[in-house]
């Protein structure tokens, strides 16, 4: 039997699956499933899961089992992130999840996060260039990585964040409709004090003005942002995966969005109904990253945890 492998994120804004078989050259995906759930929405103040985020997911996770078990499915990891992190109700949650879907979900920690991210988005690094900086800025938290590189060699990391600033907290916090200017610059700051000791300890400063970092960024609001830039009637992922986004258009760009509404914003193709709220957050996020590792551009990855799950478990069972 041909093996075919899975890899589920539950994160706190989406629930994203893919089932793929292994290649000589990595794996060729053979369905996914992406749906925008917000288990974490509420989690950050009452630190629990509400019925109705519980049950969106659960919705969306029975999808998911169907999926895996008409695709016969041979191997497969599914975690969960920050929202569950955080939730007191999330292991009885689980179990439920597991008791009506058979997907057992594992809660892994920041820093197991962070190593999936970079081993799904690590193709998309030059190796010539001897540090980069990638981060994923998620539902319920942001991680930052910053690693070494050197041709012929796997990227190392060298150290890691996670910050409580994700999109859905942040939102909650300062709004989702209309950001007035100061509300918006308050929040860039507030995510910026905890990013600046990072980027001070690792003199990522001195080693841009050398020349020699990259940055690449895996998440909702960058490959929002990307498609926004390059004018796309809908979001199409081959046309900003891999492709880069300069800083100061993304600047532009973000200016534009902050002055919209949310009415406005939902307008926009790549952004919808769905993200309409959260993306002001998340441009936030993306300027204080800017504001303290002030590179000209970015690279985008529509790629990062699943393809990381997938990554290692083609390694463990080929050996």
């Amino acid at each position: 039997m041909r093996p075919v492998y899975a890899a589920l994120d539950l994160g706190t804004n989406n629930c994203r699956l893919l089932i793929a078989r292994p290649t000589q050259s990595g794996f060729r995906v053979i369905d996914a499933f992406s749906r925008i759930v917000r288990l974490g929405e509420g989690v950050f103040s009452s630190e629990r899961l509400s019925e109705s985020a519980m049950e969106r997911t659960l919705a969306a996770l029975r999808v998911c089992g169907g999926k895996i078990q008409r695709r016969g499915v041979t191997a497969v990891r599914a975690v969960a992130t920050e929202a569950c992190r955080h939730a007191r109700n999330c292991t009885p949650f689980l179990e439920a999840v597991e008791d009506e879907t058979g997907i057992a979900i594992e809660i892994i920690s920041s820093q197991e996060e962070g190593r999936l991210a970079i081993a799904g988005c690590a193709a998309l690094l030059d190796p010539r260039i001897p540090h980069a900086l990638v981060f994923d800025i998620g539902g319920g938290s942001t991680e930052l990585m910053w690693l070494a590189l050197r041709p012929g060699g796997r990227p190392r990391l060298v150290d890691q964040i996670s910050i409580r600033c994700g999109v859905i907290g942040l939102s909650e916090r300062y709004g989702g409709d209309v950001i007035a200017p100061e509300a918006y610059r308050a929040m860039v700051e507030e995510v910026a004090a905890q990013i600046e000791p990072f980027a001070e300890r690792n003199s990522i400063r001195t080693h841009l003005e050398r020349g020699g970092v990259q940055m690449l960024g895996t998440s909702g609001t960058v490959t929002t942002l990307a498609g926004v830039h390059l004018g796309l009637a809908r979001y199409d992922r081959r046309a900003v995966d891999g492709s880069f986004l300069r800083v100061d258009h993304a600047r532009d760009i973000i200016r534009r969005l902050v002055a919209l509404d949310f009415e406005g914003r939902s307008r926009h193709a790549c952004i919808g109904l769905e993200r309409a709220d959260l993306v002001v957050a998340g441009c936030a996020v993306l300027e204080a990253i800017c504001d303290c590792c002030p590179v000209e551009r970015l690279r985008i990855a529509d790629r990062g945890l699943r393809e990381g799950i997938l990554v290692d478990l083609i390694g463990s069972t080929q050996g």
